[in-house]
């Protein structure tokens, strides 16, 4: 019998439908980042609707741009000590060919290069929620591609370039529980501990000004979700990407009543923010978990996480940080949440063999996590807070006092969102029932 011929494992090719694939999840996780905009536009007053519209949006602009330019090839080009990437014909997306393929994939370069970018673009939005009502959008702007620059970029070639050095050690993060939700409640507590709180913190009543807003912007980030975690497989050859879309939808789900309950119990209600926060906090902890945990993994992910957000919101009142609207509570507490119990909950039969505490593969992989976990925290933290320092001190990062009591989109945008001129200006006339003998009489309302 003639020996057998080993062949050379065949080079990938161009797989359309794959492509297909990643375009869509990247127009969905697009999509969050005007979802997240409605959310956080619906929990903030009447007066900083369009603020806080904006400070969403203008990432959408300005990492674009950065991530053009320089950030793609900081995050993915070639590893230099673990820390940085460069790739110098990546700069300004030059040199790359229409069917040049992302290294081991069936997709081009330039498809892999987009759908990251919808990710750079929402991780600085994401702080934004915790400014709410007083920062200039100037300072914004700048804080933005600062941050993009030093912070985003770096953090993701550690976790998600090659060489990077939580790639090689092995933390897993399968689509972005430490470099977009850690990295970005650290900035957040980072920033609001320099700039300080707003005007009337623990004593004016800042209630949302429109729950069916912050409904809405839960209901477009959820959707928008499955393509920011199912994507985040580069393809859908072997089921894992389906995994991740199914563990989404339970996290979410079971973080959801975990936050409903616990409101219940502790102040009497059901509440509809309630509701859509602990959708948020499922969908963060389940970002970085849900391709290493099975179905019932992620319904324990899901429930911890809801119930540990929930408890967390009302520290900022214990301690006094004024996080305007809970990005430390959700994302932050979120997103070390589910990144841990990858350490605890890993099945060994999803994205890889890992198996965690509870599936017999000891303490291992938690501590991998721990590393990655603390590392992200502490550089996103002080980095934050030291841009933020600078910016205030040379340009100012606050609005005046004045601005912030009158209203910050009149004073930063010249606008406001709610136009009630329209709607007519003089007093209501009710017509009121004359007694006998008399005629009816009109007065105001």
């Amino acid at each position: 019998m003639a020996p057998a011929i080993t062949l050379a494992a065949e080079a990938p090719t161009l797989s359309a439908a794959n492509t297909g694939f990643m375009l869509i999840c990247s127009a969905l996780v697009m999509l969050m980042t005007p979802g997240l905009a409605f959310f956080y536009g619906g929990m903030v007053r009447v007066k900083s609707t369009l603020n806080m519209l904006m400070m969403s949006f203008i990432s959408l602009g300005i990492v674009t741009i950065l991530w053009v330019l320089y950030g793609f090839s900081l995050a993915f080009g070639t590893d230099s000590g673990s820390l940085i990437g460069w790739n110098s014909d990546w700069v300004g997306l030059s040199n790359i060919g229409l069917t040049e393929l992302w290294d081991g994939y069936t997709i081009p370069i330039f498809v892999f290069m987009v759908f990251q970018l919808m990710f750079a673009i929402i991780t600085p939005a994401l702080i934004s929620g915790a400014l709410a009502d007083r920062v200039k959008f100037t300072a914004w702007a700048l804080f933005i591609a600062l941050w993009a620059t030093v912070v985003y970029f770096p953090v993701a070639h550690w976790v998600w370039g090659a060489g990077g050095w939580a790639f090689e050690l092995g933390v897993i993060d399968f689509a972005g529980g430490t470099a977009v939700h850690i990295n970005a409640g650290a900035a957040a507590l980072g920033v609001i501990l320099v700039i300080g709180k707003r005007v009337g913190f623990k004593k004016d009543p800042m209630r949302p000004h429109s729950l069916p807003l912050v409904m809405l912007g839960a209901g477009l980030l959820w959707f928008g979700w499955f393509g920011f975690n199912a994507g985040s497989w580069l393809g859908n050859d072997d089921g894992v990407g389906a995994l991740m879309f199914v563990n989404t939808q339970i996290a979410t789900a079971a973080a959801m009543l975990a936050w409903l309950i616990y409101e219940k119990i502790r102040h009497g209600a059901f509440t509809t923010l309630g509701a859509a926060s602990g959708a948020v906090s499922g969908l963060v902890a389940i970002t970085p978990s849900g391709g290493a945990v099975s179905p019932l993994g992620a319904i324990a992910v899901g429930a911890i996480a809801g119930l540990l957000c929930a408890m967390a919101v009302g520290l900022k009142y214990k301690f006094g940080y004024d996080d305007s609207l809970d990005v430390v509570g959700v994302h932050l507490v979120g997103g070390v949440v589910g990144s841990l119990l990858v350490g605890l909950f890993a099945s060994g039969k999803g994205q890889s063999t890992v198996e965690g505490l509870f599936y017999g593969g000891g303490m291992t992989q938690f501590w991998k996590q721990c590393a990655g976990v603390f590392a992200v925290l502490a550089y996103s933290l002080i980095v934050s807070a030291i841009l933020a320092f600078v910016i205030d001190k040379t340009m100012g990062m606050r609005v005046t006092e004045d601005d912030e009591i009158a209203g910050i989109d009149q004073a930063e945008h010249a606008e406001t969102a709610y136009d009630f001129s329209g709607a007519g200006g003089g007093a209501a006339r009710t017509a009121v029932p004359a007694a006998a003998g008399t005629e009816s009489k009109k007065v105001d309302a």
